[in-house]
């Protein structure tokens, strides 16, 4: 049995920004594609390492995020994104049974392929609100993003939003690895 704890998460618009790093805060605030902002950051090659994509239970506030029983199953898909060899982002997408459905089936066949890059560039995308956390150790989802990595930081900062695709909900996760690099649109 996992004791540990789920994240806190809290709309940005409530959030005080002084608590979050200064080199951290535009890519937590920021509404653009976060793939297309690592792309051009990345001086290396950008790719999407699929850690897992898999029918499983929500976490308990994701489940509540997107109005699911919390027995209910979902495709959840885990990714990073990378610079070259270097882990940037963990990313988790949770996407309801009930959401797979016409053009939204091909989120099932994503493979390497960015789900951003998808979701940004199709016009029935409608994004929620945008929600902060600090990630501790204590956190479930830490040890998921934290894994392989040499040193093993006293938090990560994360951001998730509930989007819309064809009017069905889909939740992102981002977690800002100590890897990433300052933001260059600051």
């Amino acid at each position: 049995m996992d004791l540990r704890r789920e994240p806190l998460w809290r709309p940005k618009r409530l959030l005080r920004t002084g608590s979050i790093p200064p080199r951290l805060r535009p890519w937590l605030l920021d509404t653009a594609s976060l793939t297309e902002r690592v792309v051009a950051a990345c001086a290396g090659t950008f790719r999407v390492e699929v850690v897992r994509q898999s029918w499983r239970r929500a976490l308990r506030n994701e489940a509540f995020a997107l109005d699911l029983r919390p027995e209910a199953y979902a495709l959840v898909r885990e990714v990073y994104l990378r610079c070259g060899e270097t882990r940037w982002v963990y990313a988790r997408t949770v996407v309801p049974r009930a959401s797979l459905t016409g053009a939204n089936r091909r989120l099932t066949r994503l493979r390497a392929r960015s789900l951003g890059a998808m979701l940004f560039a199709d016009p029935s995308l409608a994004r929620g609100e945008v929600e902060i956390a600090r990630v501790t150790p204590a956190d479930k989802l830490y040890a998921h993003a934290t894994r392989g990595l040499d040193a093993s930081p006293a938090e990560l900062w994360a951001r998730r939003t509930r989007y819309a695709l064809h009017a069905q909900p889909l939740l992102v996760s981002e977690i800002f690895l100590p890897s990433l690099p300052a933001a260059s649109w600051t």
